[in-house]
């Protein structure tokens, strides 16, 4: 299959984020302590990625500045020989060169990369969490109605051409399938280099949905676009999680869980852990006759540095 030479799956697993706030689940990571804990078991429960945010240990508010992210980038590796991929979206009420802040300064082997700026509508979550114990929880919620996630060409160039020396590569994050051809055009250009790992996103409010034909289209399209060149990984938001992961499994991809995507694990009932969610999924690969990547497979896979070469 074009979108993996592999028969194993690579699992990434997104553990906090800045999607979710702490009054919506006790389970959340949001000291430095809780985010490494959440890696480390994640990873111990076959994520070969770890994908990282970090938060005000007591807000839970996210939070991009490097100083956030060393206590617990240093925790991980000491312990784990996971993949550390760094976010540069950040957060969407914050500017480009505090999002790039973390991935520059610690040259991870992945960083991730959205593809396009969008409407990300979070306010939906507002008919289901009421009651806040922060006061920025709501209005930062509220405030996605009129906020745009700014990531211009200048934004991704910026990040691309800032990274590129350290021999950091990109978890490139595809919300819809416009952002399939804004990858073609820095691809074309030569300022990202193959294999692409696509990460396409499924869900989120004023990106692509859920449904099954838009899953297909969009690895048609990559496949048009890319045909070996990339590694194809899904995420699905919230419900969705599990159900768009075991598409991309079926159809050669690979996949993304964890706490950032959904705080759920069934209908109604709350993951109590990040590992929770990667056996969950790891159960779907392992029923389906595959096998998991260990981080050595991701780094093969991916064409990563490896983590001798990170600045933590």
């Amino acid at each position: 299959m074009s979108a993996s030479s592999s028969r194993k799956v690579v699992i990434t697993c997104a553990v906090t984020g800045s999607i979710h706030t702490p009054s919506m689940s006790p389970h959340l990571p949001v000291t430095a302590e809780e985010i490494a804990e959440a890696a480390i078991g994640a990873a111990e429960a076959g994520a070969a990625i770890v994908h990282l945010h970090a938060r005000d240990p007591r807000t839970g508010a996210p939070d991009q500045s490097p100083e956030a992210f060393l206590p617990f980038l240093q925790v991980i590796k000491q312990r784990s020989d996971c993949v550390v991929n760094i976010t540069t979206g950040g957060a969407a009420t914050m500017p480009i060169t505090e999002r790039i802040a973390p991935a520059s300064r610690f040259k991870p082997e992945v960083a991730s990369l959205n593809m396009g700026s969008m409407n990300f509508g979070l306010f939906p979550m507002l008919r289901r969490f009421k009651h806040f114990k922060h006061d920025w929880e709501r209005p930062y919620l509220e405030g996605s109605r009129d906020r745009i996630f700014k990531n211009t060409f200048a934004d991704i160039e910026y990040i691309l051409t800032s990274c590129a020396e350290n021999g950091t590569r990109f978890e490139v994050e595809c919300y819809d399938i416009g952002h399939l051809y804004t990858l073609a055009h820095f691809a074309d250009r030569g300022i990202i280099k193959p294999p692409f790992f696509v990460q396409s996103v499924f869900g989120i409010l004023g990106g692509i949905s859920v449904h099954p034909e838009d899953v297909a289209h969009m690895k048609r399209t990559a496949d048009r676009l890319f045909g070996a060149d990339y590694r194809w990984s899904v995420l699905g938001a919230g419900r969705h999680q599990l159900p768009i992961a075991a598409m991309s499994v079926a159809m050669g991809g690979h996949v993304r869980v964890g706490l950032e995507d959904s705080i759920w694990l069934g209908a109604g009932r709350l993951a109590e852990s990040n590992a929770q969610q990667v056996r969950a999924v790891r159960q779907i690969i392992e029923g389906l006759g595959l096998e998991i990547a260990r981080p050595e497979d991701a780094r093969v896979e991916l064409n990563l540095k490896g983590s001798d070469k990170v600045g933590f």
